[in-house]
């Protein structure tokens, strides 16, 4: 856990003069799970588009996995392992749960869109699709379409695509959104299982969640880190409390 997979050094992006991310310095190290928190507008979005280059950095600098990436484009960010799910499900409606599973599987071989290829190039992917949707307890629906299934089973659809693509650094952005107490209890579940392959980075404001998961918790405020540590330790920081919690709360 001391090497670090991800680090940014004075990470800023501005927006027309207005500084959304400012001079943020990250360290997310390997076998982790590291939460980034803060209050809306705090700046933790747009930490997440910088890092998987969906935004470019008006200044500072991004390392993956000991390689600077701060000119990279998303694609290439993704090949080397670095992958990112949405607060909005994303999953592709009119495909079946397997389906969704099975493309995601075909990315790193290349074969996603070879579509004149026979179904049966398909079958040696089989034994592996059942095995990640077994891991986040879809196998009963894996031959529902997406869009039929419930809200909460498609946060655990987009999770298994995410995890068939065998990311290194997973970024979660929101995954408790729209969550009820069952389902959040299995998207944890799933975090933690996941955890166990790979590093995971989460924008979460649910901080049950947070207190629960989290190995270490950086803090958000007007886009610069206010404070990092523990659950425990940046929860009795007054700054934080006055700028996140609110005055007197842990």
């Amino acid at each position: 856990m001391d090497e670090p997979i991800l680090a940014t050094s004075g990470l800023t992006k501005e927006f027309r003069g207005f500084a959304a991310v400012r001079g943020v310095d990250l360290t997310v190290r390997r076998g982790t799970i590291h939460a980034l928190i803060g209050p809306n507008g705090a700046g933790k979005t747009t930490v997440f588009n910088l890092l998987t280059k969906f935004l470019a950095p008006t200044a500072g600098r991004i390392v993956f996995k000991g390689r600077d990436i701060t000119g990279a484009h998303p694609a290439a960010v993704a090949r080397l392992g670095m992958v990112r799910s949405f607060q909005i499900s994303a999953v592709f409606p009119h495909l079946s749960v397997v389906e969704n599973v099975r493309l995601a599987l075909q990315r790193p071989l290349g074969t996603s869109f070879h579509f004149w290829r026979s179904g049966k190039s398909l079958d040696a992917l089989e034994g592996e699709v059942d095995r990640v949707l077994a891991e986040v307890s879809l196998g009963p629906y894996r031959d529902l379409p997406a869009a039929d299934l419930p809200y909460g089973r498609k946060r655990a659809l987009e999770f298994a695509t995410t995890l068939a693509l065998a990311p290194e650094l997973m970024l979660l952005d929101e995954p408790m959104s729209g969550l009820g107490a069952e389902d959040i209890g299995r998207i944890s579940a799933l975090i933690r299982r996941a955890a166990q392959h790979c590093t995971v980075l989460m924008v979460e404001h649910n901080l049950s969640v947070v207190a629960d998961l989290s190995d270490v918790i950086t803090v958000l405020t007007r886009g610069q880190v206010l404070a990092e540590g523990s659950y425990a330790e940046v929860a009795d920081n007054p700054e934080v409390r006055e700028a996140y919690l609110g005055t007197g709360h842990a």
